[in-house]
């Protein structure tokens, strides 16, 4: 783990439930981290936040075109 992402504050969707079967995504300076809820001592993926607002859009079916 780094240090980027212990000092991160993590959030789930509101559509988890109180499960923890999600992934979580936390907002680092201009860049959005993503792990899982279930294994966070994994690691994470690190996205550009226009990246993967991008993405979040896409699966919303409102994506920005380019």
């Amino acid at each position: 783990m780094t240090a980027e992402s212990t000092q991160a504050f993590w959030r789930t969707s509101s559509y988890s439930g109180t499960g923890k079967e999600c992934v979580e995504v936390a907002d680092v300076e201009s860049r959005s981290l993503v792990r899982d809820s279930k294994q966070p001592e994994l690691g994470h993926l690190t996205f550009a936040s226009g990246e993967w607002s991008t993405f979040v859009s896409s699966l919303k079916g409102t994506a920005n075109p380019s």
